[in-house]
């Protein structure tokens, strides 16, 4: 168990009912999440995407490499009297998507470890806490290639995107 950044593709018309409807938004993000448990869609044409306990990382490093957009704690609070299970969801809008996708396309993850020690990391105090294991860096690979797709495939789509942590 640990927490979990998670993320869902929507439409406009869907941001705007879930930040009017957070309980509608909330089922709606579960019943997407549970059926894609079961079909594992590739990240490109998922609608419902984890970052497991890399977040963490990931925001270590795109905050390192002064990313425009804050793609791992989300733009915008809603339903900031709900707890999605970490905290209130946010929200980032297409044109959000559109530059983070934009600026993860040519930014390889070689890029972002570049000039990294693991040591960083902990002294950091990035979560999970992660020892000072050379391999350390390597763990958020998969993830942020599969977080690359996912905004790719959104930022074609004019998505807008739930983000919370569970």
């Amino acid at each position: 168990m640990g927490i979990n950044g998670e993320y869902l593709r929507v439409t406009s018309a869907e941001l705007d009912r879930a930040i009017q409807d957070p309980d509608w938004a909330l089922d709606f993000a579960e019943e997407i999440r549970d059926a894609e448990k079961e079909s594992e869609p590739a990240p490109a044409e998922a609608r419902h995407f984890s970052t497991y306990k890399t977040w963490g990382m990931l925001h270590f490093l795109l905050e390192r490499a002064d990313f425009p957009v804050d793609i791992i704690y989300g733009g915008e609070p809603f339903a900031e009297d709900e707890d999605w299970g970490y905290g209130p969801p946010r929200y980032l809008r297409p044109e959000q998507i559109r530059l983070a996708a934009q600026t993860l396309r040519p930014t390889p993850y070689d890029q972002l470890i570049d000039g990294v020690d693991p040591a960083d990391l902990t002294k950091a105090k990035v979560y999970p806490f992660v020892r000072d294991d050379p391999g350390a860096l390597e763990w958020g690979r998969p993830w942020y290639d599969g977080l690359v797709q996912f905004f790719e495939t959104a930022a074609a789509a004019d998505d807008a995107m739930l983000v919370w942590f569970v």
